[in-house]
Parts: structure tokens; C-alpha cells; sequence
């Protein structure tokens, strides 16, 4: 982040998968198609959210232009970045889209789905982007497994944010827990299909090649049941993305549920996954991410989120290592 010194370190990266063989190719469409909930945004300016006066409206593809929105994949399950609230999906994220929106002339509308899905539902189609604090890595950018293997295309990323991960614990620590590394022979909980998932089997290797005991890694379909698992006692510690284990820390039961311990590791970008094939679109989104940075309104709204630490100063495409 560029207002926060953080300690670096091969544990860890993000939300989005290095596991990213599921989210990449290889899980079925239907994985980003189950329980889908919906939530316009506030970018357009007309019945339709077209709006040809827009500065960057003649900078999307044409079959944008006329349909006047942007469909975007997001897992609503992620407070403070996307939530649901009231049946609508909000947070940092929508925000941010909404503003970008207001630049182009168009209406992003937000789809809810399983976040290990949400690549391929994008690559198939279904998706104009994917939107959901998704860590731009090579891995995702080339289609490729954990061990290298090509199983797609890939996706090019629009960088917005910068986030590193961070160990959130049960208000006191009862079992002193200081960093990821104190989580040999211990029980951790994390949402599957995510890099901090993948942080998780790295540390256990860590662990193990130092003849310490593996960590027993608790997997689940999503954060919310990864996060009472930690409450219950059942895990000693969960592993998130650092807004949102603060943003958790601080909330959860009026902030006496969950502490967050040790330094937020190994920081990259969330990027808008965005088709390879449809370059025009990636470019116009870096010139409206550019333009809200520009005039203020990104500032604005990480304020808002009290997410100013992953505030960066320039978009960038494909920025992620």
C-alpha cells in the first residue's frame, strides 16, 4: 500500500486464488451461476444508465455502448469491499464502480455468485467483469494451476487497490497467537478457493520442513462460516484480507468477537478481471479508474470505507507478479 509499510513475505497474497485453477478454468460455469442476487449500480444517467455525454463513453465497445451497462461478478460476503445490506450490494467495490460508471456513462449491475466461479463465469460470457477484491497475480493473468500447468486463458486485471493479508484470532487470543507462522499444529479457518487459502498450505509446508507439526487447514465455501468457526473456538485463527479482517475485527459484535494479530503480510493488487479478448473495454476502465483518482472521488469514497491504506496513486494493467 502506499501508506503503509508492510512486511513482505512468500506466505501470502490476496483473495483471489493462487488456488486459481478452480476460478481460472477448471471449475464448471454452473460454480458462478447458483443463488445469484442482484444489485444495479447508480452510474447511469437514463433509463437504460447510457449516457453518450459521459468524457469516456466513446471509449467502451460498441455492445456496451448500447446496452448501456456493465454486467459485473462479485461475492457479496465481504464487508467492508462487498456486502449485502438492505438487499442491495454495497460497499467499497460497488462504490468505486458506480464512480467509474459516472465516467463512462454506464451502469455497472452487480451479480452475487460463488466467488470460485467467478472467472469462469466471466470467461464464458456471463460476465462483462469481475469485480469482487480479486488479487491480480501471473497465475490468473496466464490460466495457469498452482504447479504451472495451463488450463485457460487467463484474464487481464484493471488495478484499483492494494491489500495484503492479515490473521485475525478471538478477542483476547487465548492461544497467543502472533503470526501466520504461529499456526503449526494448529487449527486455521479460511474461504476455499482464495490465495490466503493457498498461504495456509505454503506455512504448512513451512512447518512441516522444519519438523514442526502441519496446520490443519478448515476450508469453506465462504468467509462468513470460515469467520464462526474462529468465534466458536473451533479454529484457532482465520487468515483474510487485511481491510477485511479490521473491518471484521471492528464490527463483530460491536468489536468483542475478533482481534487482529501480527503484521498485514505480502501486499499486492485487487484488479477488475477483465476478458483478454476485450482490450477496449480493459483500456477504458484504466482511464476511468485514472479519473476518479484524478478528481478526487476515489479518495473520497476509500474514506468513506476507512479504506485509505489501499489507496493507489495510478491504474495499471496486468500489475500483479
Amino acid at each position: 500500500m502506499t501508506a503503509r509499510s508492510i512486511r513482505r513475505s512468500s506466505a501470502a497474497r490476496s483473495r483471489a486464488a493462487a488456488v486459481g485453477a478452480i476460478a481460472v478454468a477448471g471449475a464448471l460455469i454452473l460454480t458462478g451461476c447458483g443463488d445469484q442476487t442482484e444489485s444495479g449500480g447508480n452510474g447511469g444517467t437514463n433509463e437504460t444508465g447510457k449516457s453518450s455525454a459521459a468524457p469516456l463513453f466513446d471509449k467502451l465497445p460498441k455492445k456496451i455502448q448500447d446496452a448501456g451497462v456493465i454486467k459485473a461478478g462479485t461475492n457479496a460476503e465481504y464487508a467492508p469491499m462487498e456486502y449485502q445490506e438492505g438487499g442491495k450490494i454495497v460497499g467499497v467495490d460497488p462504490d468505486i464502480a458506480a464512480a467509474l460508471g459516472e465516467k463512462l456513462g454506464v451502469e455497472f449491475q452487480f451479480t452475487s455468485g460463488s466467488f470460485d466461479g467467478l472467472i469462469t463465469a466471466l470467461n464464458s460470457g456471463r460476465y462483462d467483469v469481475a469485480m469482487s477484491s480479486i488479487t491480480d497475480n501471473k497465475q490468473r493473468q496466464e490460466g495457469l494451476d498452482d504447479k504451472g500447468k495451463k488450463l485457460g486463458p487467463g484474464v487481464d486485471f484493471v488495478d484499483y487497490f492494494v491489500a495484503g493479508t492479515a490473521v485475525y484470532v478471538q478477542k483476547g487470543n487465548p492461544k497467543k497467537i502472533n503470526s501466520i507462522e504461529d499456526l503449526c499444529g494448529q487449527t486455521a479457518a479460511v474461504q476455499r478457493g482464495t490465495t490466503y487459502e493457498q498461504a495456509l498450505k505454503d506455512q504448512s509446508k513451512k512447518c512441516t520442513d522444519g519438523g514442526k507439526k502441519a496446520i490443519n487447514i478448515e476450508s469453506f465455501e465462504n468467509d462468513t462460516e470460515a469467520q464462526t468457526r474462529v468465534k466458536s473456538g473451533g479454529a484457532v485463527a482465520g487468515v483474510n484480507d487485511y481491510p477485511v479482517a479490521v473491518d471484521l475485527a471492528r464490527k463483530a459484535d460491536g468489536g468483542n468477537a475478533f482481534e487482529v494479530v501480527g503484521e498485514q503480510i505480502d501486499a499486492g493488487p485487487f484488479g477488475i478481471a477483465v476478458n483478454k479478448d476485450n482490450k477496449e473495454l480493459t483500456a477504458a476502465l484504466e482511464e476511468a479508474v485514472n479519473a476518479i483518482i484524478e478528481d478526487g472521488t476515489y479518495k473520497k469514497i476509500l474514506e468513506k470505507w476507512g479504506a485509505e491504506s489501499g489507496a493507489i496513486d495510478k491504474a495499471a494493467i496486468n500489475g500483479g507478479k
